[in-house]
């Protein structure tokens, strides 16, 4: 069967669509309380009544979770560069990244609410560090594996190891980069909503963990769609700046 481009751009909608209507199928047929596991069509109910609230706090959140993500950008790149282009910055500093990403960040929520308080500051950080790895670590790659040989052969050339590193490392880096984006943005999000959930007074997650409480699960589901939504729109956006700007990098995937 030949895959066509029409079938490709339907079938995440197809899915959801399949996916959806199985949910309403078994929530309507086991009859399920709507406070352990809602339908839906509940759902889709209190979205529309809960509009406005819902979008206020979806701007909050996306706001504070670009904001830690900016700043993820900033230094998973200037760290990757720098881990990618020392051997020895890549031997004293990778360990300790790894180490420091496995820390919980539920476990670190508490100490930036101490540090900064109740409010922006422990969403922000927690989406910065949620998300700079797997930045600094892509970059890093890039670099790290440039083929010894051309390597050699441009310094026969005359050029210099910064200008190696400049020229030729970090455009070879720009897909692991534009990969990394668009890992690191649902997962800024996934530490704004923690930091909200923990320590907020507002946004999303302020939001799901209040309905939570109340056991208005229709409304706490609204919230994760919203999330949802929101994460997979940055990452389409991602998808599109990547394909216009390292199509090089693409041209295997074209007859497809």
């Amino acid at each position: 069967m030949k895959i066509t481009k029409n079938m490709e751009r339907w079938s995440p909608f197809v899915v959801l669509a399949a996916v959806l209507v199985l949910w309403q199928i078994i929530v309507a047929g086991f009859d399920i309380p709507e406070f352990i596991f809602p339908s839906p069509w509940q759902i889709a109910q209190d979205f529309a009544e809960y509009k406005g609230p819902l979008l206020e706090a979806a701007w909050k959140t996306f706001w504070v979770t670009m904001l830690g993500f900016a700043l993820s950008i900033v230094v998973g790149v200037l760290l990757g560069f720098l881990i990618g282009s020392s051997r020895l910055a890549y031997t004293a500093l990778y360990p300790l990244m790894v180490a420091f990403n496995a820390v919980p960040k539920a476990a670190v929520v508490p100490i930036l609410v101490v540090w900064f308080g109740i409010g922006l500051g422990p969403g922000i950080l927690t989406a910065f560090l949620i998300s700079f790895f797997p930045i600094t670590v892509n970059i890093a790659t890039g670099l790290a594996t440039l083929e010894p040989e051309l390597e050699d052969v441009l310094r026969v050339l005359g050029a210099r190891r910064w200008d190696v590193l400049v020229k030729v490392g970090l455009p070879r880096s720009m897909p692991y980069f534009y990969g990394s984006l668009k890992i690191a943005i649902t997962l800024a999000f996934v530490g704004t909503v923690l930091a909200e959930m923990t320590a907020g007074d507002s946004g999303i997650g302020y939001l799901m963990q209040t309905a939570g409480s109340q056991q208005r699960m229709p409304l706490a589901f609204a919230g994760l769609v919203t999330i949802g939504a929101m994460a997979m729109a940055m990452y389409e956006f991602f998808s599109w700046i990547e394909k216009r700007t390292t199509g090089w990098a693409h041209r295997g995937s074209q007859g497809h």
